[in-house]
C-alpha cells in the first residue's frame, strides 16, 4: 500500500475513533454521569428542535402552542440515540474503511449491518471482526441506555407534577401567593403554612437535582395547561415573602430558607441553560413587581381580613429584599420553558390570553 494511502487511512481511522467515542461520551454525560452536564451535541439538538417548533407556534394562540409544545421534549429527547447512532454508524464506516474496505459506500453498508446487529455484510480479517462487534455492543448500549432513562425521568416527573398538582388545592391554578396565604387564613390554618414551606423546601431540592442532571425534565410540560412548575415555584416564593414581610405573624425563619432553597434551585438550572442573571442584585436591580402592585396585593389581602403589618414601606423593602433574589431567574426560565400565564408573578414576562378564562382573576384573588 502506498504511504500516502496508509497516511490517509491512518488519519480517517483516527477521526472515526474520535467521532465514535465523542458519540459514547455525549450518551455517558446525559444518561449516566449523576451530575449537571452542559453536553454540547445534547445542546445542539434541543436548540435546533426548539427553533423548529417556535416557527410552528408563532402567533398561535397559548392552547395550540400548549399541545404542540407539549411534544418539544419528548421528541428532542428521542431524537438524541438517533443522532448518536448516526455518529457511530458514520465514524465505524470510517473506521472500516481504514481497515481495507474497498469502497466509502461498502463501508457504511458494513457499518449499519454491525450496528443494527443485521449481519448481511459479511467482514473480512480479525481487526473488522473486532469493530463489527464492538459497534454491535455499542448500539445495543445507547438503546439500552434511553429504555433504562426513561423511568428514572418520569419517576421525576411524577414527583414534581403531585407537588404541583397539590399547589392547586392551596394556591388556586394558575397559582398565586395571595390566593394560598387568602385561603390558608380563611380556613384558620395558618399555623400550618410552616409545614407547608417545609415540603416545598424539599421540592426545590429534588428539582435543582433532577433539571440540571436529566435537563429535558425542565421541559416536560404539565398535563394540566395552566399548570407550570416554573410558575408554582413563583408563588411559593412569592408566598413565602409575603408571609415573611407583610403579613402579621411570628417571624418563622423557615420562609427564609424556602426562598433562600428556591432561589438557590433557579439559579442552579439558570446556570446550566446558560440564562444571564445578576448574582448580587442590590437596592439597585430593578424588580418586575412595582410598589404599586405590592400595595394592590396588600389590598386584596387586607380586604380578606389577613392581618398585615403597620409600616407598609418597611414591608415593601422587605418583599423587594426578597423578590430581587429570584426575580430574573424565574422571569428568564419562565421564558424558556413558555409557562402559562400566571397571577402576579407570571403577569410581567407575557400577557397573553387567560388558559381558562373562567378560573381566572386579578391576583388569585376569588370565593371558596
Amino acid at each position: 500500500m502506498p504511504a500516502n494511502e496508509l497516511a490517509l487511512r491512518v488519519l480517517v481511522f483516527a477521526i472515526g475513533l474520535f467521532v465514535v467515542a465523542r458519540a459514547l461520551s455525549s450518551a455517558i454525560r446525559v444518561f449516566v454521569l449523576p451530575r449537571a452536564s452542559n453536553e454540547p451535541i445534547a445542546r445542539i439538538v434541543f436548540t435546533w428542535m426548539r427553533r423548529l417548533f417556535e416557527v410552528v407556534i408563532r402567533g398561535k394562540p397559548y392552547a395550540f402552542r400548549d399541545r404542540v409544545l407539549a411534544y418539544f421534549a419528548p421528541v428532542s429527547l428521542l431524537l438524541l440515540p438517533v443522532v448518536w447512532l448516526s455518529l457511530v454508524l458514520a465514524g465505524y464506516s470510517a473506521i472500516f474503511w481504514a481497515f481495507g474496505v474497498d469502497s466509502p459506500g461498502d463501508a457504511l453498508r458494513v457499518s449499519g449491518s454491525s450496528l443494527f446487529t443485521l449481519g448481511f455484510a459479511p467482514t473480512a480479517g480479525t481487526a473488522e471482526d473486532i469493530a463489527a462487534f464492538s459497534e454491535a455492543g455499542i448500539g445495543l448500549l445507547l438503546l439500552a441506555l434511553l429504555i433504562s432513562y426513561l423511568p428514572t425521568m418520569y419517576a421525576s416527573f411524577s414527583r414534581r407534577e403531585l407537588a404541583v398538582n397539590l399547589l392547586e388545592i392551596r394556591a388556586d391554578s394558575p397559582p398565586s401567593a395571595i390566593a394560598m396565604i387568602q385561603r390558608f387564613h380563611r380556613l384558620g390554618r395558618m399555623d400550618h403554612f410552616h409545614a407547608q414551606l417545609e415540603l416545598w423546601e424539599t421540592w426545590f431540592a429534588d428539582i435543582g437535582e433532577t433539571h440540571t442532571s436529566l435537563a429535558a425534565l425542565a421541559f416536560f410540560r404539565s398535563p394540566q395547561r395552566d399548570h407550570s412548575w416554573v410558575n408554582a415555584a413563583g408563588a411559593i416564593m412569592d408566598g413565602a415573602a409575603l408571609y415573611r414581610s407583610v403579613v402579621d405573624v411570628p417571624k418563622d425563619i423557615q420562609a427564609d430558607l424556602t426562598i433562600r432553597a428556591g432561589y438557590l434551585t433557579l439559579r442552579r438550572i439558570a446556570d446550566f441553560f446558560r440564562v444571564t442573571y445578576e448574582r448580587e442584585p442590590g437596592p439597585d436591580t430593578p424588580c418586575s413587581i412595582s410598589e404599586e402592585d405590592f400595595g394592590i396585593a396588600c389590598d386584596e389581602l387586607a380586604a380578606s381580613g389577613v392581618p398585615l403589618r403597620a409600616d407598609r414601606a418597611q414591608a415593601w423593602r422587605d418583599f423587594r429584599g426578597w423578590r430581587i433574589n429570584y426575580d430574573q431567574t424565574l422571569l428568564a426560565l419562565a421564558r424558556l420553558t413558555m409557562a402559562p400565564p400566571a397571577h402576579w408573578n407570571g403577569r410581567p414576562w407575557e400577557v397573553i390570553e387567560p388558559v381558562n378564562p373562567d378560573r381566572t382573576r386579578p391576583f388569585g384573588s376569588r370565593p371558596g
